[in-house]
This record gives structure tokens, C-alpha cells and sequence, in this order.
């Protein structure tokens, strides 16, 4: 957060929008004239609707207002969710971008388009040209979400769901935690 009262506002709210059932995706605090706008850009793993926009826009207003001391003064509030030019910055966009076709600008070589498999802490799977390659957080200097008019191509969902059941596959090592696997069944 740029500015010292976004600052001091931010667990305030992310805790309110949190409570609502969604994750604080950004907060910024603007001077608009006499007042302040307090822009709040909320989003989930299953999205936001604009019922659910209007929701959390009431539950963070009731919250602000209990903390006016800390805005001093008028305020305008604007909740939103992300739009499909946010860069995916975060192990939670590229997760909830699965299968979604993704612009990529590496730190280093050319920009490549992909379709975005599963992402683990440092680096998400993507199919690009019909291979899939992991592609590490760090070495990715933007990436945005590409619109897309139609289906994707059922065989490119398929590539990233069984290479998604290899690792889940792979995975399971009967450690504390893991579910141990099902016995295979003798064939009759």
C-alpha cells in the first residue's frame, strides 16, 4: 500500500472482506477533492458477483465508519472486483486462472501465450505450442489474461487435467496428512 493511511486501513479491511468470504486482492486510498476514495478491489476462487460486490460494500462502509477517526473526514468507497488486465502477480491468480490462456513476458526472452495448468508455491505449469513447461514465478515479468471468444480446445484441457492427476499421483507419499492409496482390484 503507497500511502500511509492505506497503511493503516489495510488490516482493517482485509479483515472485513475476509469475514464477507473473499480475499483483499488491493487497496488504495486517493484525496478526490475534499473528500478521500477508498478503492477496494475484492476476489475469490469462484469470483465475484455483483450482488457479492454490493455485499461487501456494505459491510466494509459499516466497518470505515466505525473507523472515521482514521479516514478524517468525507470518503467515497468503491469495491470492485479484479478486471482481466490485472496482472496475475500472485500463486492465488495463476491458481484461479486455471485453464485460462495467459500472455507471458519472461525477465528475460521473448513473451509467449500459454494455458495455465496447476501452480504450486514457485512456479505454475503451462501449455505453450503443445508442450508444457513450468514457467518459475521470479522469472516472469508480467503476465495477463487473454480473452477468449470460445472453448478452449478440449485437447489442451485434457494435456494440463491428466498432467494435473501425475502430480497429484506423484504426490502422495502416505505421510501424516495423506490419504493412503485404494488397493487395485485383481482383474476377473
Amino acid at each position: 500500500m503507497p500511502n500511509e493511511l492505506a497503511s493503516r486501513l489495510e488490516p482493517i479491511v482485509a479483515e472485513a472482506v475476509t469475514a464477507a468470504g473473499f480475499d483483499l486482492d488491493a487497496l488504495d486510498v486517493q484525496q478526490a477533492g475534499r473528500r478521500k476514495l477508498v478503492k477496494v478491489v475484492v476476489d475469490s476462487d469462484d469470483g465475484v458477483g455483483l450482488d457479492e460486490v454490493a455485499e461487501v460494500s456494505r459491510v466494509l462502509s459499516e466497518e470505515l465508519d466505525q473507523h472515521e477517526h482514521l479516514i478524517a473526514g468525507a470518503y467515497t468507497l468503491e469495491v470492485t472486483s479484479p478486471g482481466v488486465d490485472r496482472p496475475l502477480t500472485t500463486q492465488r491468480h495463476w491458481r484461479r486462472a486455471k485453464f485460462r490462456q495467459v500472455r507471458v513476458t519472461p525477465t528475460e526472452g521473448a513473451e509467449f501465450t500459454g494455458r495455465v495448468g496447476r501452480a504450486d508455491e514457485t512456479a505454475v505449469r503451462l501449455l505453450v505450442a503443445g508442450t508444457i513447461r513450468d514457467v518459475r514465478y521470479a522469472d516472469v515479468a508480467k503476465a495477463v489474461l487473454e480473452v477468449e471468444f470460445k472453448q478452449p480446445p478440449a485437447g489442451e484441457l485434457k494435456l494440463l487435467e491428466d498432467d494435473a492427476g501425475e502430480a497429484t499421483a506423484g504426490d502422495n507419499d502416505n505421510s501424516e496428512g495423506a490419504a493412503a492409496a485404494a488397493p487395485e482390484e485383481e482383474p476377473r
